[in-house]
């Protein structure tokens, strides 16, 4: 794919729903009472593989119109082993999650994915491992066995070794079957909150005081009705094209705006970003906002640890942004990069180098020598990574000379359809 240089991104556009709450609320419904609704369901290789997985433990899934998602729900521990092993794509989120729902349920499972999830860590086995549940992995990473402990599952207090709401999801998850007494998380740093959010949505005990997360047991999980809001990760290349094509604006409908999740948006911000946030409504336990984003000059800044887990995601479309910013930005504390879907401190480097960027990778981030000026571009890899392939797409319209991307097709993963919406707001 080869992406030309734009002059502005000028309209408006809706992005495909949060991703981890399409996940989380398949994983949830699977374990729930009756049949849950969910509405503007986003499918992509990474939902559909949340779907998939629901449907190999017995509950029933439907999709009755385009966007609306149907399950039928197995009760809090009706889940039944399949045949084979249950493939999770390259889903880390669906993986590790499922585990802490099948640490409570009887009987034996596998858990697998493809190369990229299966070079990642799996994490959830210690502390599903201290619940009570029998947890093995292949050398700390999938495939994964877990075999379930039932009502015998008992509660922990558990402190995250690093800052991660998957890990965090996974033991709260497992702390609904667990027996009498609270379950306890403590973070590190704060992490995003869907799964909170979402068993307070559906009326299940959940505190929180200071870094600590508390999840009672639960007698049953009640169907969910849920209407799924735009993801902040699938908006925030238009952000950050807009931000920085001279003459854009841009806006964006019904984004979710959890701030733990919008970590980019107070960055850039203080970078300089002309970014208006109206229209505030709730969703789901979730706050929503309309976003218009209009161009902007940038200055450079700095990013340390507390601030990763907000914008981890979103860390290489910073780059880009700090490659069109006046002066030197740096990211420290940002180790968790190196196990997504790449290492992403060394692919985002890679492929910004051979655009004519001055970025240099760190043990823990990386450093970019900004010019308020488009880069040259030049060709790229996505190296299989759907949020390096969208980086690539942005790169090419701020560029002089345009980008090919190779591996352009990884967007599938997150958001199908990306590079046609794109290109559906891009002036020449």
């Amino acid at each position: 794919m080869r992406v030309q240089p734009a002059a502005a991104v000028v309209g408006g556009v809706g992005v495909p729903a949060v991703k981890g709450i399409c996940q989380r609320g398949a994983l949830l419904a699977a374990i729930g009472d009756g049949t849950s609704e969910l509405r503007n369901f986003g499918h992509a290789a990474d939902t559909d593989s949340a779907l998939d997985a629901v449907a190999a433990l017995g509950a029933d899934v439907d999709e009755p119109q385009p966007g609306l998602v149907r399950i039928e729900g197995r009760g809090l521990r009706g889940l039944t082993p399949p045949d084979g092993p249950i493939d999770c794509g390259n889903a880390g989120t669906v993986l590790r999650l499922l585990a802490g729902v099948l640490a409570g349920q009887e009987g034996r499972y596998t858990l697998v994915g493809d190369e990229s999830l299966s070079t990642r860590p799996v994490r959830v086995d210690e502390p599903l491992n201290r619940m009570g549940a029998r947890v093995a992995t292949t050398d700390g990473h999938p495939p994964v066995t877990v075999e379930g402990a039932g009502p015998a599952l008992v509660p922990i207090r558990y402190e995250l070794p690093v800052a991660s709401a998957q890990l965090k999801s996974s033991v709260l998850l497992a702390g609904l079957l667990a027996g009498d007494g609270p379950t306890a998380v403590v973070e590190t740093a704060p992490s995003r909150d869907h799964t909170e959010r979402l068993l307070r949505a559906l009326g299940l005990r959940v505190t929180r005081a200071g870094a600590e997360i508390r999840v009672w047991p639960a007698e049953r999980v009640p169907p969910l009705d849920l209407d799924i809001p735009g993801d902040f990760s699938s908006a925030a290349p238009f952000v950050v094209a807009a931000t920085l094509l001279a003459g854009s604006e841009l806006r964006i409908q019904g984004v979710n705006v959890n701030p733990t999740r919008t970590g980019l948006l107070d960055v850039l911000e203080r970078m300089g970003s002309r970014v208006a946030v109206f229209n505030r409504r709730s969703a789901g336990g979730e706050p929503v906002a309309d976003l218009q984003v209009r161009s902007a000059t940038l200055q450079a800044t700095t990013i340390g640890a507390d601030e990763v887990p907000r914008l981890v995601d979103e860390l290489p479309l910073f780059a880009l942004a700090a490659a069109h910013a006046r002066g030197e930005s740096v990211v420290e504390g940002a180790q968790e990069l190196r196990v997504k879907e790449t290492d992403r401190i060394e692919t985002v480097t890679t492929a910004l180098r051979a655009l004519g960027i001055r970025i240099a990778a760190t043990d823990d981030g990386f450093r970019v020598r900004g010019v308020p000026a488009r880069p040259r571009g030049g060709t790229m890899d996505s190296a299989g990574d759907h949020r390096i392939a969208m980086l690539g797409a942005v790169a090419g319209l701020s560029s002089r000379e345009g980008v090919e991307i190779r591996g352009a097709d990884a967007v599938a993963v997150s958001f199908p359809g990306f590079f046609e919406l794109l290109e559906s707001v891009t002036q020449r």
